[in-house]
């Protein structure tokens, strides 16, 4: 089979989007991307619309059916996916596959949320619903689980609480140069560690806000990607996995099997090792899943992340393997359904060099996009054409 291209990217703001709903942002974002890539909405045979929320916030449903019509792509094949905060980077495993089968020859994937119209306590709710039931009902949420696991890493191997916060610095450092980020504004050490408490010994800077937005990729055969451009992108590796959704359950809550798993299934579809890859996107919707996440793609040992990030190898400009340069979602925003498309974007945008101020020197680069706290995981490798 051929192998799956990238022709066109596109994200909206992220932030508070006042007066803008979902359909809204998803149209915004897939129009965009078409026009990227030159390519007309009638040609789309496949939709993909990448959401986990859009009926608990906005008691909207259907709005895959609402994009193809919105963006004229009629009558082109419409499914929502929906693995929760990681729905994203599952819209990627499920466009890879549209076109990976020959089902399609023109995919476009669209993933978007709307969530700051509700209040915190509300968000935070719906979101926790990701959660066990046996959980959820114990009052447990994810910052919860965030707090938890980062109070036993940092004892268990001896890591300096500073280590977490370098990651807030270093991210909100990349956002100031991404034109769509929702922060873009870069923060001391001191400010992070002096920021309010929210899980100990997580504070304000070490999560990621509420955010609306929307982010698009467009997909398609290598073979009509030479038609529209030379500068493209091609998935080389792409897996999911899942892990216990209790979380309490787990051997060793240090260790995320489902990156682990999705990680190794990527390296092994692209015969690519994590000594190859150039730039890296990981889902820091907690500073502590940085260091969660490198250790179980394989770019640092068990324990050892936080010494990598001490050492400045996860800086844009001068570290080895320069990681969320697009700000991340610390930075950059979390608008769930969107954020693992997001990911693909800033991925894509730096392997064909158009990545602006953000610009590293990549030939394959890695994105990892977990639903949960870990729950489910999508690992997807990308290179440039050749």
């Amino acid at each position: 089979m051929e192998r799956v291209a990238i022709i066109g990217a596109s994200m909206t703001q992220f932030g508070h989007r006042e007066g803008e709903w979902i359909t809204d942002l998803l149209a915004a974002a897939g129009s965009d991307c078409l026009e990227d890539a030159g390519v007309d909405a009638s040609d789309v045979e496949h939709l993909y619309v990448s959401n986990m929320t859009s009926g608990e916030f906005e008691g909207q449903t259907g709005v895959m059916n609402a994009l193809v019509h919105d963006i004229g792509a009629i009558p082109a094949y419409t499914q929502r996916v929906d693995q929760t905060s990681a729905s994203g980077g599952a819209g990627i495993y499920a466009a890879w596959q549209s076109i990976e089968s020959g089902a399609s020859d023109m995919t476009l994937l669209v993933g978007g949320e709307k969530m700051t119209h509700r209040s915190t306590a509300e968000t935070t709710d719906i979101i926790a619903s990701v959660t066990h039931p046996v959980e959820y009902n114990a009052g447990v949420t994810l910052p919860s689980f965030a707090g938890l696991t980062a109070r036993h890493y940092l004892e268990r191997f001896d890591a300096p609480r500073e280590s977490l916060g370098k990651v807030a610095v270093k991210n909100h450092k990349n956002g100031v140069d991404n034109p769509h980020a929702q922060f873009r504004k870069e923060v001391d050490l001191e400010t992070v560690l002096e920021s309010p408490i929210v899980a100990d010994p997580l504070r304000l800077y070490d999560f990621c806000p509420i955010t609306d937005g929307s982010a698009a990729l467009l997909f398609c055969p290598e073979s009509v990607a030479r038609e529209y451009t030379d500068d493209y992108a091609v998935v080389t590796g792409v897996d999911g996995a899942t892990d216990t959704q209790v979380v309490h359950e787990r051997a060793d809550p240090t260790v995320m099997d489902g990156v682990v798993e999705s990680g190794n299934g990527a390296y092994e579809m692209s015969g690519l090792a994590p000594a190859d890859i150039d730039v890296a996107e990981l889902h820091d919707m907690f500073t502590i899943l940085e260091f969660l996440q490198m250790e179980g793609l394989g770019f640092a040992e068990q324990g050892e992340a936080w010494k990598r990030v001490e050492d400045g190898d996860t800086e844009r400009d001068t570290g080895e393997l320069p990681t969320n340069t697009s700000g991340g979602l610390k930075s950059k925003g979390h608008p769930l359904g969107a954020s693992g498309v997001a990911q693909g974007v800033e991925i894509y945008e730096q392997l064909v060099g158009e990545a602006g101020p953000r610009q590293v020197d990549a030939d394959a680069g890695l994105c990892c996009n977990v639903g949960g706290f870990g729950n489910c995981v999508i690992t997807t490798i990308m290179e440039a054409a050749r």
